[in-house]
């Protein structure tokens, strides 16, 4: 019977180990996404994490007469890739992220993380121009 429950456990524990891994730690799918950065943030109450909102142009819908929503949300955990994001707010952006099954507290609030920006352009039309400020 000892030996029944120890070979019993430990099966449960390497199932349990490899269900665990599968939901938060596979990597489901990679890709690249396009579009306008709205915002990014770094909020949280006990884990500090960058937040984002991306919209993508278009008004695609697999359904005829519906409307899609066009936002990609995601987390980042590279202090770099973070970095990149902060400053470029209102751009056009390529995003290269990765899409697990689970997300982790510690990793932010979206299955979606951004791994790295590939690149950075000007939204047309909203080029910035030194305006004089009078004080």
């Amino acid at each position: 019977m000892k030996k029944f429950l120890w070979t019993s456990s430990l099966i449960l524990i390497l199932v349990l180990g490899i269900f665990l891994w599968w939901k938060f730690f596979f990597v489901f799918g990679e890709g690249v996404k396009a579009g306008s950065l709205n915002y990014f943030v770094k909020k949280g109450i006990i884990f500090k994490t960058w937040e984002g909102r991306m919209v993508q142009e278009g008004f695609q819908s697999p359904t005829s007469g519906a409307l899609q929503s066009n936002e990609f949300r995601f987390s980042v955990t590279d202090p770099k890739v973070a970095e990149i994001l902060e400053r470029n707010s209102g751009k056009h952006l390529e995003l290269r992220y990765q899409e697990f099954n689970g997300m982790l507290p510690w990793r932010g609030t979206s299955v979606f993380v951004v791994t790295e920006v590939l690149n950075v352009e000007e939204t047309p039309g909203t080029e910035r121009k030194n305006i004089p400020v009078d004080r």
